[in-house]
């Protein structure tokens, strides 16, 4: 018998924990967390340990295949990769001489292995790198760099040491990264105090000591209350403000009319709750941590929503402070080199973006890196700045993140080519060209990749398994692709094996390979780092109101706006994460499907009552313009009235997901023109601003 364990990186969902894998006789009997990785103590998700229903599952691409039908029909043919990798790179090398290179738009999911997609997307000569984040974190992201000048992950959430953690657009025990539960709950045995903020009850607030039940889209309304009873009672660090707060006194005007009282009757918050809260929370300061949210795609506000959640941190002296928001180290901070960067191996391009993040009008203040792709797919549709002929969704399903599919689909019209390189069946790669199915993360290895943190580390995944199907690693499918394109500028990328890459990558860091063997990782520092304040800013401080936004007529602190109620019999739809799916990629897997074969849609106990739904009634949920589905109703009094919700990811249509498929309804499916509503300020889709009608489905 040949028994091994494995170091990898779960590959269930992006935040990619530290696991050990089990192989016994070249088959995967077990996953666990990495018991060398600080805060995993052993443990994965449900969603990790489901990575045999993953491995195992024979519904999921296991061949390239070429489109014969018309886009979106089904219709394949099988190829072998040769094939595949020279039909790709032809359409390539012709729309980059019609077009030029920047005609080329990738995007992807993100997390800590882009470093690959970046790479060989710059080195094709294109600019148009992109991942998924309007849809989720973009509002957070540009929320941090206006204010800190540096992005949400250069600070830390100093979980652990907390003594009070606010969670707001954060289901940190349904959406999980096992760390940072692990963390919480320690810093909760150790006597940290826990509020949440949220329109329904989720699993952190049946465990926490304060939940606010607020009307949806008034979040903003109850964090301007939170700053005005911080500085009405001198509740602040005065000496880490005076040091460190630029434009306290403009804050100080501006959320005088924000009043506790005020905030009630916007969000239905006691205000009295309120005020007890905050001084709660002040007690505990500077070691605390309000949540500056994670998937903020939700209000036109929640950009501001995240800035003042970063505010309210700056008041309490939390940034920098151990159980606070310290700043992350990096290998430089601890006196080592970090991983060259494989996109820096190439020029950067010429042309500007697509997107316009980064130089257009009203666009100057939106971080480059990622851009915005909702916007990449408009120059899809407009030919503005240029045409965008050629696409590639590299691990993303655009169809099932963002809302409206159909007028998605619609803006990829004009593509002359449309690759989905992808280890699961979606929405999006139903509708490619081609399909180029990428193995499992069990069954490739990883370029090398940095964390920073309190003890910044890299960390390698190696392929515990050969690959079961026809399928490729990532990296393997870009090098095919850069040998086949004739661009000397790729050459870097034209390799045969992983180790040519990871010599790259390692090269001056004095880290070899061979050091990754004990524990999957290799640690920069003997222990944590708490490391001085230094912010990227024109001033150096902590600016509350951005001269980067004042250009583009972003207002730093708008008025609040009350949020428009329902019209009359209508429900905001709202959406969520649970503990055992990642979005729709999850849905088919057959461990997980059994677990969770459908959603269900959270109603108000006595909105339903008015409508004759009882418990698990099956019930259609519609917009406007007819669009929706049937499932059951989740009857309960803790939701708001005004709000419906459900999980996200269901409704799968695809016949090749034989588990998934007619299971639950699809929230994306009920925002009509959703995609077209972005929030001007952060970036982040507005998905929460649209209404539902609902009604009980008859026997």
């Amino acid at each position: 018998m040949d028994r091994k364990q494995v170091f990898s990186v779960c590959g269930m969902c992006t935040v990619r924990c530290p696991a050990a894998v089990d192989v016994v006789d070249g088959r995967v009997t077990g996953i666990f967390g990495n018991p060398f990785a600080a805060g995993i103590k052993g443990a994965l998700c449900a969603r990790g340990a489901a990575g045999p229903g993953l491995l195992y599952d024979d519904e999921r691409p296991q061949t390239p295949l070429i489109r014969v039908g018309q886009r979106g029909e089904g219709k394949w043919r099988a190829v072998f990769w040769d094939e595949a990798l020279d039909y790709v790179a032809d359409k390539l090398r012709d729309i980059r001489a019609k077009h030029g290179p920047e005609a080329l738009l990738l995007s992807d999911r993100g997390g800590p292995f882009m470093d690959l997609t970046r790479a060989f997307v710059r080195g094709f000569g294109s600019p148009n790198y992109c991942n998924h984040d309007t849809a989720c974190a973009r509002n957070v992201q540009h929320a941090s760099l206006s204010i800190f000048g540096c992005g949400r992950k250069e600070l830390v959430l100093d979980l652990k040491n907390a003594r009070h953690v606010v969670l707001q657009s954060r289901n940190i025990l349904e959406s999980i990264n096992v760390k940072e539960v692990n963390d919480l709950l320690d810093a909760r045995d150790a006597g940290c105090k826990l509020t949440v903020i949220d329109i329904r009850a989720n699993v952190p607030a049946a465990k926490a000591d304060h939940f606010f039940l607020l009307r949806p889209g008034t979040d903003y309304a109850f964090n301007l209350a939170v700053i005005n009873v911080i500085i009405e009672e001198k509740l602040y660090d005065r000496k880490f403000v005076r040091e460190w707060v630029k434009d306290f006194d403009q804050l100080k005007e501006f959320v005088a009319p924000y009043t506790p009282e005020f905030a009630e009757k916007e969000t239905g918050a006691s205000a009295s709750a309120l005020r007890t809260f905050v001084r709660q929370f002040a007690k505990a300061a500077p070691s605390v941590i309000w949540h500056p949210g994670w998937m903020t795609a939700r209000y036109s506000d929640s950009f501001h929503v995240c800035r003042t959640a970063y505010i309210i941190n700056a008041l309490m002296g939390a940034i920098g402070a151990k159980g606070g928001l310290p700043l992350a180290c990096k290998a430089g901070d601890v006196g080592k080199k970090g991983l060259k960067q494989l996109q820096e191996l190439f020029p950067k391009p010429e042309a500007k973006r697509a997107d316009g993040a980064g130089w257009a009008e009203g666009c100057t203040h939106f971080d480059p890196g990622p851009g915005l792709v909702n916007l990449a797919f408009n120059a899809i549709a407009t030919d503005q700045p240029y045409p965008v002929r050629a696409y590639i969704a590299h691990r993303h399903d655009p169809l099932m993140a963002f809302p409206d599919p159909t007028s998605v689909k619609r803006l990829w019209d004009k593509l002359e080519l449309f690759v989905a390189v992808t280890f699961t069946w979606s929405d999006t790669a139903w509708n490619a060209d081609v399909v180029l199915p990428m193995s499992t993360y069990l069954e490739r290895e990883s370029i090398l990749a940095s964390k920073g943190g309190l003890k910044p580390q890299f960390f390698l995944r190696n392929r515990a398994v050969q690959p079961r199907f026809d399928t490729r690693a990532d990296w393997e499918i870009y090098a095919g692709l850069a040998k086949r394109l004739g661009i000397e500028a790729l050459a870097p990328l034209a390799v045969d094996t992983i180790e040519e890459l990871w010599e790259r990558q390692l090269e001056g860091t004095g880290v070899s390979i061979a050091d990754f063997a004990a524990k999957g990782f290799v640690e920069l520092a003997d222990k944590p780092l708490y490391k001085p304040l230094s912010f990227k800013t024109p001033s150096g401080k902590i600016e509350l109101f951005s001269e980067k936004l004042d250009r583009d007529q972003v207002p730093s602190l708008p008025p609040y706006v009350s949020p428009a109620h329902p019209p009359k019999g209508l429900f905001r739809i709202t959406f969520g994460r649970c503990g055992l799916h990642t979005q729709g990629h999850t849905v088919n897997n057959p461990l997980l499907f059994e677990l969770m074969p459908e959603n269900v849609l959270w109603l108000n106990k006595t909105r339903a009552k008015a409508l004759g739904i009882e418990h698990m009634d099956l019930v259609e949920v519609a917009s406007p313009k007819g669009e929706g589905g049937q499932l059951r109703a989740y009857v309960t009094e803790f939701i708001h009235p005004e709000a419906v919700f459900m999980v996200h990811g269901f409704g799968h249509t695809l016949p090749v997901e034989s588990r998934a498929k007619g299971r639950g309804v699809s929230d994306n499916e009920l925002m009509p023109d959703g995609i077209n509503s972005w929030d001007k300020g952060g970036g982040g889709i507005c998905m929460q601003e649209h209404f539902v009608s609902v009604r009980r489905v008859e026997a």
